[in-house]
């Protein structure tokens, strides 16, 4: 109970100092709620990301709204269930809209989140995403930066750049090996950083397989990686592809250290035999074995409401719902009307001055409206995901 009080007093202080010292001018609409939509897969094949995230969303704002919520309002947290489908996802985001939210946490996975941000843009609608990593989520084919759109996780290029630096620097790899999914843009764009940095760095890439989306049998192409005996193979794709990948790789023989990135995440719940993972690397927003004291609360907390450990996506939904609690505070003390354009207008400027420790690191933003932080590296030993460190 004192880990929850000193929480919410810790956030209490968060958002007061990102809205400044001045004090709190009276809402337009006081008294009301303050709407917030939650768009994510809570049923289908990626549920376990959209429920996670969800979690870690409804944890923050139960802990604010005990607390006081924001300028004496309580946050209505309305969601749907868009079943990681990205039509689906255009038909919740409008759902949400015609519900009075104000502002929107999500969408979950690169797909529907790309579905989704055109039609924001046009709103103006203020959005944040936990775990959508693709590029092409804060910024168009033309370069054009999608105003409204951010996120508290890093993006692909950057996890598929650190995993090869990871396997130069560090592994000491001289080889490399690629398998790809063709039908996913998450999946190409690390693929696509993996390649350029492992250019730059002599790492050769010796072999460059790829799936098409939904497949399940990768013999065809891990024989003939397994056969070029590279020193790692980056595995850039959800953990119901790696838990296939990493059974299939043991019957070809291929004896590579296998690396991935944040869609690993939760794959030990999947896979078939967990030492079929045995030494494997993968990047991450966070880890449960980081020792800080952010980060252990958040787990004390999350563990004593859910009765389950927090995954990357539930501390990154978490730090999604701070960014965008702050922003709120900042509307709501200009004394705008939720809904307005002027109020849409002031929660997309304060996401953009974000400046704040949440649990996965400190938060700031680039020109492209991705978060400026470090990296946790997760090994894969004894069947248990062991926290090796920042990078």
């Amino acid at each position: 109970m004192k880990k929850v009080v000193s929480i919410v007093i810790a956030l209490m202080m968060a958002l007061m100092l990102f809205a400044g010292c001045s004090k709190p001018a009276q809402s337009a609409s006081a008294g009301a709620t303050i709407k917030l939509g939650v768009l994510a897969p809570l049923t289908g094949d990626v549920a376990q990301y959209g429920t996670a995230v969800a979690n870690g969303v409804t944890l923050f704002f139960e802990q604010l709204n005990a607390a006081g919520g924001i300028n004496g309002k309580q946050v209505e947290l309305i969601s749907y269930d868009e079943e990681g489908a990205p039509d689906k996802a255009v038909v919740g985001y409008g759902d949400l809209l015609d519900k009075g939210v104000t502002a929107i946490i999500g969408d979950v996975t690169t797909a529907p989140t790309i579905a989704v941000v055109t039609e924001s843009q046009a709103d103006n609608t203020p959005m944040i995403t936990a775990s959508a990593t693709a590029a092409a989520v804060t910024v168009s084919e033309t370069g054009a930066v999608y105003t409204n759109m951010f996120r508290s996780c890093f993006i692909d290029p950057f996890q598929g750049s650190k995993m090869a630096s990871f396997a130069s620097e560090i592994l000491s790899a001289k080889t490399a090996a690629v398998l790809f999914n063709t039908g996913s843009d998450y999946s190409i764009g690390l693929k696509d950083a993996f390649l350029e940095t492992a250019a730059e760095l002599g790492l050769d890439v010796i072999s460059n397989e790829s799936f098409s989306d939904g497949a399940t049998d990768f013999q065809s192409q891990l024989t003939n990686i397994a056969a070029k005996k590279p020193d790692v193979l980056f595995v850039p794709d959800y953990y119901s592809v790696v838990a296939l990948v990493a059974k299939q790789a043991k019957d070809a023989g291929l004896t590579a250290t296998l690396l991935g990135a944040d869609g690993w995440d939760s794959v030990l719940n999947t896979v078939e035999d967990a030492s079929l993972l045995e030494g494997s690397y993968y990047c991450s927003g966070y880890s449960t074995k980081d020792t800080t004291e952010a980060v252990q609360t958040f787990v004390t907390n999350y563990k004593a409401k859910f009765n389950a450990e927090p995954n990357m996506f539930a501390a990154q939904g978490y730090d999604a719902a701070m960014i965008m609690a702050a922003a709120l505070t900042k509307a709501e003390e200009a004394g705008l009307e939720a809904g307005t354009a002027e109020y849409k207008q002031a929660v997309i400027d304060a996401m953009k001055a974000t400046n704040m420790d949440c649990v996965t690191g400190h938060v700031t933003y680039d020109e492209f409206n991705n978060p400026e932080k470090t990296a946790a590296i997760i090994n894969i030993v004894g069947g248990d995901d062991q926290f090796w460190g920042k990078f």
